[in-house]
C-alpha cells in the first residue's frame, strides 16, 4: 500500500491478539499512526505508544467494553476520504466490543451472551445473533469509516477462516439475516427465554422495518481490504514439525475439529487404536460444551475429561487439548492433560469422573489432579489444539 497518499492513519481494533498486533504495528509504521485504540481481554496486553489499548470483560461483555466500542466508532466516523483506517481484529473482538443497538441495553446484551454460551451454541451462531443487536458488528463498522477506506488485518479464531464470523465481522459482508439469528435462538429454545427487547429487535429486522447487516453487494465495501493474516494452521504446523523433530510418527487429523466436547473427544481417542507408536495424532479447531450441570470448566477441559475416560487402563497414551488463547471458558486455565492413568489417580483421591463430566465441572476435577494446563495470556487466539501421543518418546 501507498501510504504517502493518506494524511492520517487511525488504528482500532478489538481481540485478544490485538494488542500484541498494535505493538507490531506500531513498529512498522512508528510515527505515521496518528491514532488509535484497540480493547483486549484483561491481561492480554502489550506496550504500545500511539495506540492506547483498553482492557475489557470476555466473554461476557462489560461496561468497559462498551465504552471502547463506542470510541472506536467514533475514530472510525472521523475518518475522511483521504484517510486510511487500520482495523486490527482478532478472536474475542465480538465479546470485547459490545455496542447495542437501541432499545437493547448492556445488561441485555449480557443475559443473551449467557443463554447462548450455555446452551452450546457455536462461534458462528452466537455471532450471527450478536451481529443483529449491534452498532459496530456485521460491516458496521466499516459503514461507519466511509468513505475512507480501511485495511483490516484479521487473525483467526474460527474453522474456515470466515470473515463474517471473526469478531462477528466489523469490517466485513454479512451472510447471515435477523431471520437466521432468530432461527437460532428457536433451535435452542431461547426464543422465549432471551430478554424481550432483544427478540422484538429481530422480529422487527426479520420484518423488514430495521436495515439489516451490510451485505456484499454494498457500496461501502469499495475501499475495504479484509486480510486473514494468521489462524489456526499456524498451531497445527508447529505442531507437526515439534513432532516430527521428536521422531514420531505425526497423523494430521484435521483443522475442524468440532461437535459436543464429550463426544468429539471418543471419537479421537478412538482412533488411538489405528496407530504405530511411537505416534502423535494431531489436531486443531473448536468444539462446544452444552453446559446442563452447575461446575466450572471449559471445551477443552471436558474434552480432556471425556478422553480420559476412553484411554483408562491404555499404557503409553496421552491427550492433550488447550486453547491457543490461554483460557478455556470462564476459568484461569487453557486446557488438560489425561493419560491412561488419570482415571485411577482421581480414583484414589475420591474424584469421580462420570459425575464430574455430568456436572460439567472438570477444571475442579483436574486442578485437584495437578493436570490443568495454565499458560496465563497468550496475547493470541488461533483456536484450540489437540494432541494424541501414543507409545514412549525415541530415546534422544
Amino acid at each position: 500500500m501507498d501510504l504517502s497518499r493518506h494524511r492520517r492513519i487511525l488504528v482500532v481494533g478489538a481481540g485478544k491478539a490485538s494488542g500484541a498486533m498494535a505493538h507490531a504495528l506500531e513498529g512498522v509504521l512508528g510515527d505515521r499512526i496518528s491514532d488509535g485504540l484497540v480493547v483486549v481481554k484483561d491481561g492480554y496486553t502489550a506496550p504500545t505508544q500511539k495506540i492506547k489499548l483498553a482492557e475489557a470483560g470476555h466473554p461476557i461483555p462489560d461496561e468497559r467494553g462498551l465504552r471502547a466500542a463506542n470510541e472506536i466508532l467514533a475514530l472510525a466516523r472521523s475518518a475522511q476520504a483521504d484517510d486510511l483506517l487500520i482495523v486490527l481484529i482478532s478472536g474475542g473482538g465480538s465479546a470485547l466490543t459490545p455496542c447495542p443497538a437501541p432499545p437493547i441495553t448492556l445488561e441485555e446484551k449480557q443475559a443473551l451472551t449467557r443463554l447462548l454460551l450455555a446452551a452450546g451454541a457455536t462461534i458462528n451462531e452466537l455471532n450471527a445473533v450478536r451481529k443483529h443487536c449491534s452498532l459496530i458488528k456485521g460491516g458496521r463498522l466499516a459503514q461507519a469509516a466511509s468513505p475512507a477506506p480501511v485495511l483490516a488485518l484479521i487473525v483467526s479464531d474460527v474453522i474456515g477462516d470466515p470473515l463474517d464470523v471473526i469478531a462477528s465481522g466489523p469490517t466485513a459482508p454479512d451472510q447471515t439475516t435477523y431471520a437466521d439469528a432468530l432461527a437460532i435462538l428457536d433451535r435452542f429454545g431461547l426464543r422465549a427465554k432471551a430478554p424481550g427487547v432483544v427478540v422484538e429487535h429481530l422480529e422487527r429486522g426479520a420484518r423488514g422495518e430495521i436495515p439489516e447487516t451490510h451485505k456484499a453487494d454494498d457500496p461501502v465495501f469499495r475501499h475495504v481490504q479484509n486480510r486473514v493474516i494468521g489462524g489456526n494452521s499456524l498451531v497445527v504446523e508447529a505442531a507437526v514439525r515439534e513432532a516430527e523433530a521428536l521422531g514420531l510418527r505425526v497423523s494430521f487429523v484435521t483443522r475442524a475439529l468440532r461437535g459436543e466436547a464429550r463426544e468429539v473427544a471418543k471419537e479421537f481417542c478412538g482412533l488411538a487404536a489405528a496407530v504405530t507408536p511411537p505416534a502423535c495424532l494431531i489436531a486443531g479447531g473448536e468444539t462446544t460444551v452444552t453446559v446442563k450441570g452447575k461446575g466450572v470448566g471449559g471445551r477443552c477441559q471436558e474434552f480432556a475429561l471425556a478422553a480420559a475416560l476412553g484411554i483408562q487402563g491404555m499404557e503409553d497414551v496421552l491427550v492433550l487439548a488447550a486453547g491457543t488463547d490461554g483460557t478455556d471458558g470462564p476459568t484461569d486455565a487453557a486446557g488438560a492433560l489425561a493419560d491412561g492413568n488419570t482415571i485411577t489417580k482421581a480414583t484414589r483421591r475420591n474424584l469421580d469422573a462420570h459425575a464430574s463430566l455430568e456436572a460439567n465441572d472438570s477444571y475442579r476435577f483436574f486442578s485437584d489432579l495437578g493436570d490443568l494446563i495454565t499458560t496465563g495470556p497468550t496475547n493470541t487466539a488461533l483456536l484450540d489444539l489437540y494432541l494424541l501421543l501414543a507409545g514412549p518418546l525415541p530415546s534422544e
